[in-house]
């Protein structure tokens, strides 16, 4: 439809359309390719969090890296499934996209971890 243009955020369909429907504002005004770009920035995001699980130096970083890769995986399919209608609202953020203080800060908080254990771990000169 156009930025600022939808039909459902801007008539009021979709109350709170910052934080909980924030994917479904954003595949009406922006389209296919953008919606489509989100998903595929949060598949890389997710293989890149279990790529340090796997390169982590002990158990401990590798169970907490994916910890965090199945946070990420569970709320984009929670906030992207119940924009589709397929799950229940239940008013999980869309990381990194939705409006909320709490929710970003602690997704960076998560990111900061990830970096320590990425930071630590093995480093292979050769590898065969």
């Amino acid at each position: 439809m156009g930025l600022f243009k939808g039909n459902q955020t801007q008539l009021g369909y979709l109350y709170p359309k910052t934080t909980d429907f924030i994917f479904a504002v954003i595949g009406e005004e922006m389209g296919f390719i953008v919606a489509g770009a989100v998903i595929l920035l949060y598949i890389v995001l997710i293989t890149k969090a279990v790529h340090v699980a796997k390169t982590a130096k002990n158990d401990l970083g590798s169970y907490i890296a994916m910890g965090i890769a199945g946070i990420f995986f569970f709320h984009m399919i929670e906030n992207i499934g119940m924009t589709m209608g397929l799950l229940p609202i239940t008013g999980i953020p869309l990381p990194f996209v939705s409006y909320g203080g709490s929710s970003l800060l602690t997704n960076l908080i998560l990111i900061a971890i990830l970096l320590n254990i990425s930071g630590r771990r093995k480093k292979a000169l050769f590898v065969e």
